[in-house]
């Protein structure tokens, strides 16, 4: 049968109701997607610089920067000399769940989907965000902290330097051949320019691209299009 999606939900080349099991894994950005805030931004307002790093945020988001590297370079710049402790803050005082985040997660493991958590962020906050939400691969950024005290840096890890719109898009294809499924048994969504490369390499297999309260360019090439309400809508397209 075909559904008609509420207000709020856009369809572009989906006829539901679609079969979760027909899916192993949903990958999500973080910041703005699975949760409230760009924690970025929240870790410059203790150094009085949330403006400033907010604005390139904004840009790179939207895709108005196009090297996402030299963006995030610059505005983890900006944090040196911010309190280690300052990420606790904005994580226990500013940083929530999107609502609809614990339902969706939860109906996806329930389905035996696998989950990965792929951001342009940072590991202080992917790592407990995996935890609360028993999330099963997660890849991000590590700040450099010395003497308590981020430097402005960031640390390389084994896989790469920073994990950008391409190294999301990678990290998900890895995850599905290590799953042994196809990016077309993958659901993935984000909200900005650097989640295209993984939602696009996703749709183009036969996937599902999701955008959640995304920028107009995510919008317009997203196979579902989350406008109002929380994460959890998508399972309105679900059998």
């Amino acid at each position: 049968m075909n559904m008609t999606p509420s207000p709020g939900l856009t369809l572009r080349g989906v006829t539901p109701p679609l079969a979760l099991k027909n899916f192993g894994l949903i990958a999500f950005d973080m910041d703005s997607t699975l949760i409230n805030i760009e924690c970025i931004d929240e870790v410059a307002d203790a150094a009085g610089r949330k403006a400033e790093v907010a604005a390139i945020t904004e840009a790179a988001m939207r895709g108005e920067i196009t090297d996402y590297k030299d963006s995030l370079r610059r505005r983890v710049a900006l944090l040196k000399g911010v309190p280690e402790g300052a990420l606790n803050e904005v994580y226990r005082q500013r940083l929530r769940l999107n609502p609809g985040a614990t339902e969706l997660v939860q109906a996806c493991k329930a389905a035996h989907l696998k989950v990965l958590l792929v951001s342009g962020g940072f590991t202080y906050f992917t790592d407990r965000v995996r935890d609360t939400l028993g999330i099963d691969f997660t890849r991000s950024n590590v700040f450099e902290i010395e003497g308590g005290l981020l430097t402005g840096r960031m640390v390389d890890q084994a896989w790469g330097d920073i994990c950008d719109g391409e190294e999301k898009r990678r990290m998900v294809l890895q995850t599905c051949a290590q799953l042994g499924i196809t990016p077309g048994q993958a659901i993935v969504m984000g909200d900005g320019a650097n989640d295209l490369p993984m939602m696009q390499a996703c749709a183009q297999a036969g996937g599902l691209s999701v955008a959640y309260h995304a920028k107009p360019k995510v919008r317009e090439q997203a196979m579902v299009s989350i406008e109002t309400g929380g994460l959890d809508r998508l399972l309105e397209i679900f059998s």
